[in-house]
């Protein structure tokens, strides 16, 4: 596991890679706020459904970055 920084995370959106972005919080603070395209975290058998490629990145974020 990396931890990444927003910058390196905004990067990634600008160049259209290819991710999932999982916000890990939970459901109040992702109500109030999250970033373009991320996903709420619900658990692990969420991930395998929304990743079915195990080669996709998957990038969890813990702050909306406010």
């Amino acid at each position: 596991m990396k931890t990444v920084t927003h910058e390196e995370i905004q990067q990634k959106m600008d160049r259209g890679d290819n991710f999932l972005l999982l916000e890990v919080l939970g459901e109040a603070s992702y109500d109030r706020g999250h970033l373009p395209g991320a996903v709420r975290y619900e658990g692990r058998d969420q991930v395998s459904g929304l990743a079915p490629d195990r080669s996709t990145e998957i990038v969890a974020y813990c702050s909306n970055f406010n």
